[in-house]
């Protein structure tokens, strides 16, 4: 297969949105997770599209698959325990021709496809990437009071992304060592240093932001209705 598997996480439950499942909130004019579909569905190097989620969420991705006339493979895994688990049986059902693999929050759908391209390129010759951000803001290390202890150096200091992307055999080898010693990983580059492979910074020159609180949605919304117009 020369083209991308692509995995989109969507088996959590959104707790800190507090208005029920977030992936299925409707944002300008389609449910958030319908845009990250939609918008890995239209990418030219996609050769399908496996989606983590929690098995009464089925039908919801069904219909969902029809509203925005989906044209790549697709199909739907079983989430697991932890996000780390979802994420194995995720990879684990891709084609095991795929030679890339890119994994994908469900509740980002304003990833921008040029560097999409640029970690596809990364991963491919050194084995795995991510989109991120370096870290403007000044940082403080903080005690269990919330006052401060002292600040912290911010030089070489990135924020991760998704998509995350790897060659398939490398993030499968990852992943099997954080099972096999039971760890507990919050992204899936955190496998690939248990394993000790290096991983590609790509800087993500646009906003790609995720969706965790219900403030993050008039700021998505705009990003989506300036892409819709031609602006963005």
């Amino acid at each position: 297969m020369s083209g991308v598997s692509i995995v989109i996480v969507a088996a959590g439950r959104g707790s800190r949105m507090g208005q029920g499942d977030k992936l299925f909130m409707e944002v300008a004019g389609l449910p958030l997770v319908g845009h990250t579909w939609r918008r890995f569905d239209r990418f030219a190097g996609t050769a399908e599209i496996v989606i983590v989620t929690r098995g009464e969420s089925r039908s919801l991705f069904e219909n969902l698959a029809k509203r925005i006339a989906a044209a790549k493979p697709w199909r739907i895994v079983e989430g697991g325990a932890e996000r780390q688990d979802s994420v194995w049986n995720g990879v684990n059902a891709t084609d095991e021709a795929s030679a890339v693999v890119a994994i994908q929050d469900g509740a980002r759908p304003c990833t921008p496809l040029g560097s999409l391209g640029q970690a596809i390129e990364a991963a491919r010759e050194m084995g795995a990437a991510v989109l991120a951000k370096r870290v403007s803001d000044t940082l403080k290390r903080g005690d269990g009071q919330a006052q401060i202890l002292g600040t912290v150096d911010r030089e070489n200091l990135w924020a991760v992304q998704t998509p995350q992307v790897f060659r398939r055999e490398v993030i499968l080898a990852a992943l099997a060592k954080v099972r096999d010693e039971g760890l507990a990983i919050t992204d899936d580059t955190a496998a690939c240093e248990a394993l000790g492979q290096a991983v590609k910074l790509i800087e993500c020159d646009r906003p790609n932001p995720k969706a965790t609180t219900p403030d993050d949605l008039p700021f998505i919304e705009s990003l989506l209705a300036a892409e819709a117009a031609g602006e963005g």
